[in-house]
């Protein structure tokens, strides 16, 4: 072993590392890393930045743009409608109508872009049939996971793998290679959670059907009793400072919600914004959060008339103001930051009224709270603002919205034009007219040209850290390979196997890709797995495209924990699942899936060249 070997397995094993604690982002890892090789002298500056001329990046981001067109569009909601008319009130129906819409529409867009789509969709689904989330949120997550598996563009995996394959001169998969593959999985999965349903628990029916009312929210969340109308007093010290620099919440846990303001001889509502200035005579709206504070002394200190209020929390305001139910997705900017710190009023017109930790549901002063991924947050603001988080997926995602939203807000349109955009997209692939990553771009240009994307949501749909790691990791297989560290790896795989057979080395990467997306990114398992499945299939003499399909499968097959996938963090809110409930259900699927891979694997892709 080398010492520019052992140099890189130290950056390696400190990626790995940093990758298993989430500190820091996944993104920076790759930029250290893009960084630290050149400097080691390993490799050079123009192999570091090599990823940002690769074909595939470019394809990546273009497919954001497309899934997040079809979102804006309206798409995934009127297939939630579909689903909702077809399946009626059979929970067999419903799970196996849902995995199936699930695996369509992640087999062309990202997977933890689909979840976030469908939680709100299944829920509905859920209350209309009376039955509890839980019997549906960990299969739409099976299903999002196994659409993966679907198709060459389903997930970043599957074209890290194709580049692999290209750079060593073979001739990459086609964009139906998969689909055999993925068609059996999604046919296994589905059996599987109609069997392994049971382990959910959660039979019994919900309350009342549709979305939950606000009135519910309400309850669950004690807001009750906390809401106050108030006039400012010209004395006051909110005078003339803005919504944004107020630290009262933080002082006297006090949330102000709303303003109204005379303008003559009327009175104009205010929308609550981080750069509103209070005024002399103001009405404000207030969200006592702290339950134990004294609100009459909070009054005086504050120089605060009390005024009658109507019945209920504001719900004289609905046209203006509305509540949702928020996720903290993975890799979220707000993650590890304090309420306080994260700005919501001040940068999004949202005011956080309560917090739910998986069943913990926390309320009262919640300006310290630290925030966690797959958080949920119960949010009062304006129903545009509400509106901007159901497409826009990066650090917030609006997944449960009240039956007052339908009323308010219309429903976004142009859905036959982005569907008919994406069937051309995807028919330029699969006859390959032109280059798969030319077929993107042509795709994201007609959806700008129709007018179902713009240039603004456009570069705000491409999820740039993904992009970012996939950069970052990528030379590293360049200086695995330079090193002799991918063949010392293939060795290792190959000395572990004996005599044991091919089919025994493709159980055997399948298990290693599996157990290393335990600790990090799918996206970082196929870089560092690729090659060495490559060099396992070089030195054995098998053809290299079963083994790099056992990469890719396996690093689609992250079933087993709520942390091994954003798939599943983004599910365990909604399903309210605890960890033993995604060891107890996905290690058993994990296990059918290899051996499901085992045998069918090599049937569509001979063993031998």
């Amino acid at each position: 072993m080398t010492s520019a070997l052992v140099l890189v397995l130290i950056l390696s094993a400190a990626a790995i590392v940093m990758f298993a604690v989430n500190r820091p982002r996944t993104d920076v890892v790759g930029l250290i890393m893009m960084t630290a090789l050149p400097l080691s002298g390993v490799i050079d500056v123009s192999e570091a930045l090599a990823g940002l001329s690769d074909p595939n990046i470019v394809l990546i981001a273009a497919l954001f743009v497309i899934g997040h067109a079809l979102v804006r569009t309206g798409v995934a909601q009127k297939l939630g409608d579909l689903l909702l008319r077809h399946a009626g009130d059979s929970e067999v129906r419903l799970i196996i109508l849902l995995m199936l819409a699930v695996a369509a529409v992640g087999s062309v867009m990202s997977s933890t872009g689909v979840v976030a789509i469908f939680i709100p969709i299944g829920l509905r689904i859920a209350s209309n049939a009376g039955i509890s989330p839980r019997r549906l949120m960990m299969p739409l997550s099976v299903a999002a996971l196994i659409s993966g598996m679907m198709t060459l563009v389903a997930t970043t995996p599957n074209l890290i793998i194709q580049s692999e394959l290209v750079r060593r001169g073979h001739q990459g998969f086609a964009f139906f290679s998969f689909t055999p593959v993925g068609l059996t999985m999604i046919g296994v999965g589905i059996l599987y959670m109609l069997a392994a349903r049971r382990f959910l628990g959660g039979a019994a029916p919900t309350a009342a059907a549709g979305p939950p009312s606000e009135a519910e929210w309400i309850e669950e969340y004690g807001l009750l009793g906390r809401e106050h109308r108030l006039r400012v007093r010209p004395e006051s010290r909110l005078v003339g400072r803005t919504l944004g620099q107020i630290d009262a919440s933080a002082s006297q846990g006090v949330n102000i919600v709303a303003v109204e303001r005379g303008r003559g001889i009327r009175r104009e509502f205010i929308r609550p914004h981080g750069s509103t200035v209070i005024e002399a005579h103001d009405i404000i709206f207030i969200d006592l959060a702290d339950r134990k504070s004294d609100f009459e002394a909070t009054c005086a200190l504050l120089a605060l008339d009390p005024l009658p209020l109507p019945e209920g929390y504001f719900s004289d305001r609905s046209q203006e103001l509305g509540m949702a139910e928020m996720i903290v997705p993975p890799n979220s900017k707000f993650a590890g930051i304090t309420v306080a710190q994260a700005q919501l009023r001040t940068d999004y017109d949202l005011t956080v009224l309560g917090l739910k930790r998986a069943r913990d549901v926390r309320t009262g002063k919640l300006v310290n709270e630290r925030l966690r991924e797959g958080d949920t947050l119960l949010v009062l603001a304006p129903w545009r603002a509400i509106e901007r988080h159901r497409t826009d997926f990066r650090d917030l995602i609006a997944f449960n919205l009240p039956r007052e939203f339908v009323d308010v807000v219309p429903i976004p349109g142009r859905a036959p034009v982005a569907i008919a955009i994406l069937v051309l997209m995807v028919a330029m692939m699969v006859t390959g007219v032109v280059p798969n990553v030319y077929a993107a771009l042509i795709g994201c240009l007609l959806m700008g040209l129709f007018g179902c994307m713009d240039m603004t949501s456009a570069y705000r749909a491409i999820h740039w850290p993904t992009l970012i790691l996939i950069v970052g990791m990528l030379p590293f297989s360049i200086a695995l390979r330079k090193t002799g560290g991918v063949d010392l790896a293939a060795d290792a795989l190959l000395g572990l196997l004996g005599q044991s057979g091919l089919y025994v080395a493709l159980g055997t990467i399948f298990v290693a890709t599996a157990l290393l997306g335990l600790f990090v990114s799918n996206t970082a398992t196929a870089v560092l797995m690729a090659p060495i499945a490559l060099e396992v299939a070089e030195d054995l003499g098998a053809s290299p495209y079963p083994f790099v399909m056992m990469v890719a499968l396996a690093a689609s097959a992250a079933f087993m924990t709520p942390v091994s996938s954003p798939v599943n963090t983004l599910v365990v809110g909604p399903g309210d699942y605890s960890f033993g409930d995604f060891v107890r259900v996905g290690v058993p699927l994990a296990l059918l899936t290899l051996i499901a891979a085992i045998f069918l694997v090599p049937v569509i892709l001979p063993l031998h060249p």
